[in-house]
This record gives C-alpha cells, structure tokens and sequence, in this order.
C-alpha cells in the first residue's frame, strides 16, 4: 500500500466509490489477451507482442484496434475477430478476484455509495456484472456506449459522480490502468491503483495515483473503515 497523511486524509473523508470493471473487479484479463492474440493472428497473420497487445487496455477496444494499424479496413476486421471469440468464450473465461465480493460488502455495510466506470460497452460489462451477481452493489454503471469521449478524459468519471449523487471531493476512483487514473484524478477524485490488473507497479507509479493497493481486500482499512 502507498500511503502518507494527505493522501490519508484525503481517503478517509470518501463516501463514494466508483470501480472500473476489468482488471479491477472483474479478472478478464487473460481472456482479454487471449482476445487480441486470437484477433491480430487472425488478421495480421500472427499475434504481436504481449506487452503491445496489452498497453493500451482501458480505452475503448475501438481505439485499441487503431493502435494496431494504420488501415481503417483492417482495423475494423480486427475490432469483429476480437468481439466474436470474446463473446464466444467470456463466461467461461472470466473470473472474480479474490477478496472482491467481501470488500464490496464492507464497502455497502459502511454506508457507501458504489459504481462502476469502464470502457467495456454496456452489453459487456452487464454480462459480466451480472455473471457475478454484482449487480445489487453498484447504483451506477457508465460504459463505453454512455458518453461521447472516454477515459483518460475525464467526463466518464464525472457522468459516474453524477449518476450516483456524490460529491468529487468525497469520492474515490480505484482502477488497474494509468488512464483510470488519469481520468479519475482529473474529474478531481482520489485515486486508488490497482496493481492485480493490466499494468505494471511502475507505471501506476507514474501516473501519480492518491494510493496504490495490491488487493483489494485493503480497501476498506485504506479509507479508514473498521473491521
């Protein structure tokens, strides 16, 4: 856990907590990597590197593709191989984190106001939600399909302190990627990284985040709640 006084003072004053979903509630990231290898060997002729495939997860998978290519054409080709094996093979390759359902219920028994703020589209991330049953934590969920621009812009997380009528300056966005971050700082919330997702420890490190915790389970003490 990454902590000093004004970050603790800054955690233990939240009284709304907005998530991103995968890599952070959700463990769909072998099954995403497995989507991009499956998507660039099917159009490119091979799978590129791992560690391209995975960069830039946490914008819209859309944008993702264009990273990939330069051709429009081929990156729509790209974008459908990816949904159809994703979608083929997501309820059997998603997976809960460890500690996630136990948190979440301290999290609720304090009192506090939760969400969700992915890129994943609304179809997706329901289907995930509701593969877990999470769906009775959550007063709001903001996808990809609900506003016109997307992490690291801020506007997500601002739609989510909206939905759930928080005040910013009271809510916290935890998240496993620089633009969760990115995003969740600049709607002026805390921040918490997630190092059990997409990204390495150094470069949640450097996108300056309030907290960083490697289980979710050190959530609740991290915002100053009792056991």
């Amino acid at each position: 856990m990454n902590n000093d006084t004004s970050s603790a003072t800054r955690l233990t004053g939240t009284r709304a907590v907005l998530f991103d979903l995968d890599g952070t509630v959700v463990d769909t990231i072998p099954h995403i990597l497995a989507s991009f290898r499956h998507a660039t060997a099917t159009v490119l002729g091979a799978p590129l590197p791992d560690e391209e495939l995975m960069h830039h997860v946490g914008v819209p998978l859309a944008t993702q593709m264009r990273y990939f290519t330069d051709d429009e054409e081929t990156a729509e080709r790209l974008l459908a191989a990816y949904r159809e094996f994703n979608h083929r093979t997501h309820d059997e390759m998603a997976r809960l984190y460890p500690n996630t359902r136990s948190t979440l219920d301290a999290l609720a028994s304090a009192g506090l106001t939760m969400g969700i703020v992915t890129s994943k589209s609304r179809m997706m991330a329901q289907r995930a939600i509701d593969l877990f049953d999470l769906g009775g934590y959550f007063s709001a969920v903001v996808t990809a399909d609900d506003t016109p621009v997307h992490k690291p812009d801020p506007l997500p997380v601002v739609e989510g302190v909206r939905l759930l009528g928080a005040d910013a300056g009271r809510a916290i966005y935890v998240g496993d990627s620089p633009a969760d971050i990115e995003s969740g700082k600049r709607a002026g919330l805390g921040t918490v990284a997630a190092t059990w997702g997409v990204a390495s420890r150094e470069r949640l490190v450097a996108a300056q985040p309030t907290a960083i915790i490697d289980d979710i389970a050190e959530l609740p003490a991290l915002l100053g709640l009792r056991a």
